[in-house]
């Protein structure tokens, strides 16, 4: 099963501490090697995106920024056997945070990509 994780956040007004890069990328690689993590990024603020929305029946186009209290700054794509492992190494990535970043605030949300299973016929 696939898993996509968002970090949400406000923007912060210093940098990462170097520790927490170094944590990060190592957490990174040991889900790598365990064959759970797909992928990872950071994301560019919302003032760089835009939002395609339909309502009544018109496509409206807004560029951001966007006026949510949180952005979503990062994600990760995870390829796990049970929601549990996703939710492990999501809590160790906010645990790091909490660990060498006193202060930071932020939210991750954990969101199952759909696949086949998720489409099979009722037997």
């Amino acid at each position: 099963m696939r898993y996509l994780a968002l970090l949400k956040a406000a923007r912060p007004t210093t940098p990462p501490p170097p520790e927490l890069m170094a944590a990060i990328m190592k957490l990174g690689e040991d889900a790598t090697n365990a064959g759970s993590l797909l992928d990872t990024a950071g994301l560019a603020p919302s003032a760089t995106g835009s939002r395609v929305s339909l309502s009544q029946g018109k496509l409206a186009v807004t560029d951001g920024p966007f006026a949510e209290a949180k952005e979503i700054i990062s994600y990760a794509l995870y390829e796990v056997r049970t929601k549990e492992e996703v939710m492990e190494w999501t809590s160790r990535f906010m645990q790091l945070h909490r660990d060498l970043w006193p202060g930071w605030e932020g939210d991750a949300e954990i969101l199952k990509v759909m696949g086949p299973e998720d489409f099979a016929s009722p037997a």
